[in-house]
């Protein structure tokens, strides 16, 4: 039956975050600067690479796509959320809501198997340095990337395809502050259990293989650390793949804490969590890789002393 025959509601409602009217400049101002450092520092990565050859690396091919991502994730959720803050009348079309779900787990889901390979990357940079090059060719590193956005876009449209299926009769406010998963659901006219099961199985079995695959390649890394008798050529080994441990650390965290606990938890914490996700990760990740990493500072030095 097509979902068409029975969906009454052309539109949902967004319930926001519930603050007061006082608090939503403050709010607003805050997440435009967060929204705008996301763009900046992104785009900062991704722009740098092209002008200097020794930047030419499967690190920053990764860091290219996770910036991209960064972007296109925030962008999803952000812009939509402070036109909210502005009007009262909080409304998004039945299909903008079913592609606002799409695109949020697609480049969600993408930005976390992506993880998985920088881990192994970082793995190889360390532990096999004269065969780096060799093992993360061009087309090793294409095939990684290009299984994380495959996977990624299939695990998003077996969520977005269910839920557009599914007969939504009224009412139709969504209690958060943009269209997940979750949330929508509770607003079907039918029984979802099978969502929630596809929801927790699926989304949960990527996040727990893909962080399993994360951890074992720093096992493998602190065993090859072990080996290390001089405390210099451990920090050096440990500076590479610092910054992206914290990442790997902010994501899964808050992914695993939102998508596998029970569906019935506090509407806030989901909502803290989500904030966490889209708005401050983003912005939080080009800064951390940034300020991790040598290559990165001499650039910003570099044009720190041609701007004076």
């Amino acid at each position: 039956m097509n979902a068409d025959n029975f969906t009454s509601v052309t539109y949902f409602v967004l319930a926001g975050l519930g603050i007061q009217d006082n608090l939503q400049v403050i709010l607003l101002l805050c997440f435009l600067l967060l929204y705008i450092v996301t763009l900046a520092a992104n785009l900062f990565i991704m722009i740098i690479p092209i002008f200097y050859f020794s930047l030419h690396t499967p690190m920053y091919f990764f860091l290219y796509n996770l910036a991209f991502l960064d972007i296109c994730y925030s962008s999803v959720v952000v812009p939509k959320f402070l036109i909210d803050l502005v009007f009262k009348e909080k409304m998004i079309s039945f299909w903008g809501c079913m592609l606002q779900v799409h695109c949020f787990h697609f480049f969600g889901s993408t930005e976390i198997i992506l993880f998985s390979a920088m881990s192994y990357d970082r793995y190889v940079a360390i532990a096999h340095p004269l065969r780096y090059s060799t093992i993360m060719s061009p087309n090793v590193c294409l095939c990684l990337a290009s299984c994380s956005w495959v996977i990624g876009f299939s695990h998003a449209s077996i969520h977005s395809i269910m839920t557009s299926r599914l007969p939504f009769c009224g009412p139709n406010v969504v209690k958060h502050f943009f269209c997940d998963v979750k949330p929508v659901l509770s607003l079907a006219c039918t029984d979802v259990s099978l969502n929630f099961m596809l929801l927790a199985g699926v989304t949960g079995t990527i996040c727990i293989t893909t962080l399993i695959l994360t951890l074992l390649s720093y096992v493998f890394i602190c065993k090859f650390l072990s080996k290390i008798k001089t405390s210099q050529g451990q920090k050096r080994a440990l500076s590479t793949c610092s910054g992206h441990f914290t990442v790997v650390t902010l994501q899964y965290g808050t992914a695993i804490f939102t998508y596998i606990r029970p569906s019935n938890g506090s509407l806030d914490q989901e909502r803290s969590a989500a904030i966490m996700f889209t708005v401050i990760t983003p912005a939080l990740n080009p800064i951390i890789y940034t300020l991790r990493n040598k290559d990165m500072k001499n650039i910003i030095k570099k044009f720190l002393k041609l701007s004076r």
